[in-house]
């Protein structure tokens, strides 16, 4: 029946795509009040996918902000593995549109990728789980169970699932969570990611004079905000990019040595790392590498600053106030509360008295430890072998996924993470893309791990 299921998904392929199109071209950007009804619609979309492969109980559950799409099928009996699919469908805003070469909610496939918002981030994601089952289902049936989340808020910090999936505990609970969310390193390199990074997110504003002023008049007599805040921020590194923060390291995990050689195995060099991002140069802590750097230590970064007069031409103001945001990567046993509280003492013990100031905590994740050896890991580590020829590479990811978490501590439920996007697909930035050969495997390779499951 693996075979007749593979043989389904390539013979379906052009369908999927289209599928893929339909799905993305829905704008539903959750974090703009103006999407909301986009957000309904993705929703409902989702929804009917998922009553097309004859899951039951599909529902579009409320929250206190986006929906959740729930479904299951529970045929393969009490002593089968239920697993829980995971996935989002709301994507990012686009700006800034001017940078798009095509429109980014109609799909274009340029080569061999497709470019779309959320085609990787991960729309396409979705569908391949979808797909994949689809295909299982078609060549004879499913020997798993299977539970569905999809959800509309990860974009914004998955800001209501924790307490819906509290509430709805019971309903979620499964032997693991499917999370395609996370990606793997290359196009000829598969990964499953054992480690999420935390995240505190905070909004940082200095107040001056009451309203702008003139820098010819008041220059030199009043502080400025905009110079004021720039002081504060390069008051949170050291030159040798340690962070100031009082406190900030103490929890942080010294690595073992068998980590630090896992970590040197990644492939990658600092030469593609340059590539990639298109900088001049690396920057961060010396003493450990890129990969130490991304998956296992904490970060303080400034997301974006505006202050004053940044339209075209001139206008000499010395501006009333300045923001910037700011945010941390946290590693596991670092609080996200206490980390923000930490970030307040360094504001408070180094703002100067000729300015006042602001601090609002926007958005909490905690980090996250997967175990490493449950059976969907080894489920899908075979699967990655037979499709891709190679044992996947075990990694930890520098970003946030808030459900990882979330379940963990409000079901009992570990995740599986992975997924087939690539590091250069432009996830959050223009031109987001989506590497279809992958993209195709990483179908095959879902099919691969549901058969693996149900031996």
């Amino acid at each position: 029946m693996l075979e007749k299921a593979i043989e389904y998904a390539h013979h379906h392929k052009d369908d999927f795509l289209f599928q893929l199109k339909e799905f993305l071209a829905i704008p539903s950007i959750s974090t703009l009040d103006e999407n909301k009804p986009d957000i309904q619609r993705a929703a409902e979309w989702v929804a009917a996918q998922l009553r097309g492969i004859g899951m039951h109980n599909v529902d579009i559950m409320p929250t206190r902000g986006h929906p959740v799409v729930y479904g299951d099928w529970m045929g393969a009996g009490d002593s089968a593995p239920t697993v829980l699919i995971y996935g989002h469908y709301d994507v990012q805003p686009v700006d800034p549109l001017e940078l798009w070469t095509t429109d980014p909610f109609i799909a274009e496939v340029r080569g061999d990728n497709l470019y779309a918002r959320g085609s990787s981030d991960m729309k396409g994601q979705v569908i391949a789980s979808i797909k994949a089952v689809e295909a299982v289902v078609k060549a004879g049936g499913l020997r798993v169970n299977l539970k569905w989340m999809i959800e509309g808020e990860e974009e914004i910090g998955s800001e209501h699932l924790g307490e819906f999936i509290k509430e709805h505990k019971e309903k979620f609970f499964a032997d693991f969570c499917l999370n395609a969310d996370a990606g793997i390193i290359s196009a000829d390199e598969p990964a499953i990611t054992t480690g999420l990074r935390g995240l505190m997110y905070a909004e940082l504003k200095v107040y001056g004079p009451s309203k702008d002023l003139h820098s010819g008049l008041f220059g030199g007599t009043i502080h400025n905000p905009a110079q004021a805040l720039a002081e504060l921020i390069t008051s949170m590194h050291d030159k040798n990019g340690k962070i100031t923060l009082p406190g900030f390291y103490d929890k942080v995990r010294k690595l073992s040595n068998k980590e630090r050689l896992e970590f040197k195995r990644l492939p990658g060099s600092n030469k593609e790392l340059l590539q990639m991002t298109g900088a001049p140069a690396l920057w961060g802590e010396a003493q450990f590498i890129p990969a130490e750097r991304i998956g296992a230590r904490p970060t303080l970064e400034i997301n974006g600053m505006i202050s004053g007069f940044i339209g075209q031409g001139s206008k000499t103001v010395l501006p009333a106030w300045a923001m910037a945001k700011i945010s941390c990567r946290l590693v596991p046993d670092q609080d996200p509360e206490q980390v923000f509280k930490q970030l307040k003492a360094h504001i408070k013990k180094h703002a100067p008295k000729t300015i006042k100031w602001e601090l609002t905590n926007l958005h909490n994740a905690g980090a996250a430890l997967v175990d490493s050896d449950n059976i969907g890991v080894r489920a899908l580590s075979k699967a990655f072998e037979s499709v891709w020829g190679k044992k996947p590479h075990f990694r930890r990811e520098g970003g946030s996924i808030g459900v990882v978490v979330q379940l963990q501590k409000f079901a009992g439920v570990d995740s599986l993470l992975s997924g087939f996007g690539l590091p250069d697909d432009n996830a959050h930035s223009p031109n987001e893309k989506l590497h279809l050969p992958t993209w195709y495997r990483g179908i095959d390779t879902f099919i691969h791990m549901f058969y693996n499951l149900g031996v």
